[in-house]
C-alpha cells in the first residue's frame, strides 16, 4: 500500500506510468484545487529602479574655432537657462580683423575687375573673395554679419558666439578678459526637453523587453504623478555579476521637472503574446531535471506530463507559457501537486516489482533445469575398466 490518504492496488500495473488515483472523498477533504488549461494572449509588467540623466544626443559643447581674447560674457554662471541663438559671449581675434579687413579688399577688387575684358582677371577677383569668406565661414562667422560687413564697410573688431540650443548652462569655463585657444571648450550646453532614465532588468525579463514598448515612471518625491515615455534601446551585454541588461529609457519633460540624478520607480509594459497555452505558475513541479504538471482525468484519476516551458507573464509573472505538454480545456491541479508526485513516484516502482514478479516464474523454472542437468551429470556411470589385468 501507499499512503493512507492513497490507496494503491496491484492492478494499476496495466495503468500509465505513474498515474496516481485517489478516492475523490480524500480528493474533497484534501482540498485539491484545479485550473483550467487556457489560450489567450499572455503578457507582463516588468518592475525596475531607474535614475534620470541627460539625453546624451542633445548635449552640444561650445567651441571657438579661432583664438583670441574673452572681451564680454553674457552668460556668466553653470546653471543659468540660456535660448537658442541667445549671446554667449564675444572674442577679439587680430587674425579675425586681419581677415575681415582682406574680404572687405577682396570685395573692392572684384568690383574694379568685374568689367575688365579678361576673363582669367575676373576669375581671379571671384576667387580672392571666395576664399576670403570661406575663411570667415569656417570661423563660424555667421552669413547676416558676412552681409553686414558688406553693407557697412566697417570691421568687428570681436565675434559673438551664441547657443546652439535651448538649454541649461552645464560648464562654463569662458572668463572675462582671459586668452581662449581654438577649440578650447568654452561651454557645455543641455536641452533637458527630453531626458534618458537608465534602468536594468533580470535576464529572464530581457525577451519581454523591445525598443518602443509604453514605460511609465514615477518618483517618490512627486506621489501621484506618473511620467510616461518609451523604451529607447536595449543594451547588448549583460552584467555577469548582478544578471541584468541595461535599458535605456526616454521621456518627455517639458517642464523640467525631471532633473538628471533622480532615481525613479520604472514600470515596463510589455506587449502580448498572442493565443498561446497559459497555466498558473504554481501547478509546475520542478525537479531541476524536469518540469511536471498532474492533469485531472476525472474520477479521482491524475496523470503526471512532463511539459516544456515557455515565457512568464501575468501579473506578478503568476502565469507561464507551457510550448507542448497540455492542451487548452485540460484541467491540471495548483495544490497538493507534491503529495501527487510522491504517490506518482510510489506507483511507478510498485509497478516494477509487479513486473519482475510476473517474470519470476520463468526465471524459477529455468534455474530448475540447469540444477536438474547437473545433477544428472554427476550420476553418470564412470569408467571402472582395469588397464592392469590386461593381457601383455
Amino acid at each position: 500500500m501507499g499512503m493512507d490518504l492513497v490507496p494503491v492496488y496491484a492492478d494499476e500495473a496495466n495503468s500509465s506510468e505513474g498515474m496516481v488515483k485517489i478516492n475523490p472523498v480524500v480528493v474533497q477533504n484534501m482540498n485539491v484545487r484545479t485550473a483550467t488549461v487556457q489560450q489567450k494572449d499572455l503578457s507582463t509588467t516588468v518592475n525596475a529602479v531607474g535614475k534620470v540623466e541627460y539625453d546624451e544626443q542633445k548635449l552640444y559643447n561650445v567651441n571657438p574655432k579661432i583664438s583670441g581674447w574673452v572681451e564680454q560674457l553674457y552668460v556668466d554662471y553653470t546653471g543659468q537657462m540660456v535660448q537658442r541663438g541667445q549671446p554667449l559671449f564675444s572674442i577679439y581675434s587680430p587674425e579675425l580683423v586681419t581677415t575681415q579687413r582682406e574680404y572687405l579688399l577682396a570685395l573692392k577688387t572684384r568690383d574694379k575687375v568685374e568689367s575688365s575684358s579678361f576673363e582669367t582677371i575676373r576669375n581671379g577677383g571671384n576667387s580672392l573673395l571666395e576664399a576670403t569668406r570661406k575663411r570667415l565661414e569656417y570661423w563660424d562667422i555667421p552669413n547676416s554679419e558676412i552681409k553686414q560687413l558688406e553693407q557697412s564697410g566697417k570691421v568687428k573688431k570681436a565675434v559673438t558666439l551664441k547657443s546652439p540650443a535651448t538649454g541649461v548652462v552645464l560648464h562654463k569655463n569662458a572668463v572675462e578678459g582671459e586668452f581662449i585657444k581654438s577649440g578650447t571648450p568654452a561651454y557645455k550646453i543641455a536641452d533637458l526637453s527630453t531626458v534618458w532614465v537608465q534602468t536594468s532588468v533580470y535576464d529572464y525579463e530581457v525577451p519581454w523587453i523591445e525598443e518602443g514598448q509604453p514605460a511609465q515612471m514615477e518618483l517618490s518625491y512627486q506621489p501621484g504623478k506618473t511620467y510616461r515615455g518609451t523604451v529607447a534601446y536595449v543594451y547588448p551585454s549583460l552584467d555577469r555579476k548582478s544578471r541584468t541588461v541595461q535599458v535605456r529609457l526616454e521621456f518627455p519633460n517639458p517642464n523640467l521637472k525631471l532633473k538628471p540624478g533622480m532615481f525613479a520607480n520604472i514600470r515596463i509594459q510589455t506587449r502580448p503574446k498572442r493565443n498561446v497555452t497559459v497555466i498558473p505558475n504554481e501547478a509546475i513541479i520542478r525537479t531541476g531535471e524536469r518540469n511536471i504538471v498532474f492533469v485531472a482525468k476525472g474520477e479521482g484519476a491524475f496523470e503526471p506530463r512532463d511539459v516544456t516551458l515557455g515565457m512568464e507573464g501575468g501579473q506578478r509573472n503568476n502565469e507561464i507559457e507551457i510550448l507542448e505538454g497540455v492542451k487548452p480545456g485540460e484541467k491540471i491541479v495548483t495544490s497538493a501537486q507534491f503529495l501527487f508526485d510522491s504517490e506518482s513516484r510510489l506507483q511507478e516502482a510498485i509497478q516494477k516489482m509487479l513486473q519482475q514478479k510476473t517474470n519470476s516464474p520463468d526465471e524459477e523454472m529455468q534455474d530448475m533445469d540447469m540444477s536438474n542437468e547437473e545433477m544428472n551429470q554427476e550420476k553418470m556411470p564412470q569408467d571402472t575398466t582395469d588397464h592392469s589385468n590386461m593381457n601383455m
